[in-house]
């Protein structure tokens, strides 16, 4: 079944492309163009994750999601807005939001975004005590370990911690490198892109007493992360 999305953005034009362009890419939508009527559509059926604008008619962004985790703690979602204050950014964080994305954006990147939040929400709902089984490991996201055959032990940095989750999360697809390098780095230019380099290199040695685990450079897009029985 497609993965249902809620949209909350009052800007017609945008709202109509944007809309096309996840349906395209394999997602049912459902479109409200007014604060008012995001809750009550919020409220008739299960949505896989909200994509909010901030500044919408009647009832702002923040207010509704601040309301939407009040009563639902589950439901992922994501912002999108012109706001680019860091105070707007810190208080769209605190209301739950999963990430926050300002306009102008490349679409291509919130289609990879939301594609990865939904894929840790699998990942969680798998493991309810943070860990992740890969050939012949276990991945600690909370305590950021990387054990092998329960002999050997690695603790990883947050920005280790954070790229192997993401790779990971792709099951075997493309992770764009300006996905991870926004993501982690907080920029995509060329000091962040060496820096991640440097990263990818570190977890290939941690990785190498299974040889089955391979982290593929994909020239140019990014890295994909393939090891045995992946399913």
């Amino acid at each position: 079944m497609k993965k249902k999305l809620l949209l909350v953005e009052d800007d017609q034009s945008f709202g109509s492309v944007l809309k096309s362009y996840l349906e395209l890419n394999d997602f049912a939508v459902d479109w409200v163009d007014d604060g008012i009527l995001a809750l009550p559509k919020f409220k008739s059926q299960k949505y896989n994750l909200v994509i909010l604008d901030v500044m919408l008619p009647n009832i702002d962004g923040f207010t509704i999601a601040k309301e939407i985790r009040e009563n639902d703690k589950e439901t992922p979602f994501i912002f999108i807005t012109a706001k680019t204050l860091r105070d707007d950014i810190v208080k769209g964080y605190k209301t739950g939001a999963d990430d926050y994305i300002t306009k102008p954006f490349d679409t291509e990147i919130l289609l990879f975004k939301i594609k990865a939040i939904l894929c840790r929400g699998g990942i969680k709902k798998e493991s309810a005590n943070n860990e992740i089984s890969f050939g012949g490991f276990v991945f600690n996201t909370k305590i950021r370990t990387l054990t092998f055959r329960i002999k050997i032990v690695t603790n990883l940095s947050p920005k280790e911690s954070e790229l192997l989750r993401m790779l990971l999360e792709q099951k075997g697809e493309l992770l764009p490198k300006s996905l991870a390098l926004n993501s982690i780095w907080g920029d995509a230019n060329y000091f962040t892109t060496r820096s991640m380099d440097v990263y990818i290199a570190k977890l290939r040695k941690y990785l190498s007493p299974d040889d089955s685990i391979k982290i593929l450079t994909v020239h140019g897009s990014g890295y994909r992360m393939v090891w045995e029985n992946m399913d």
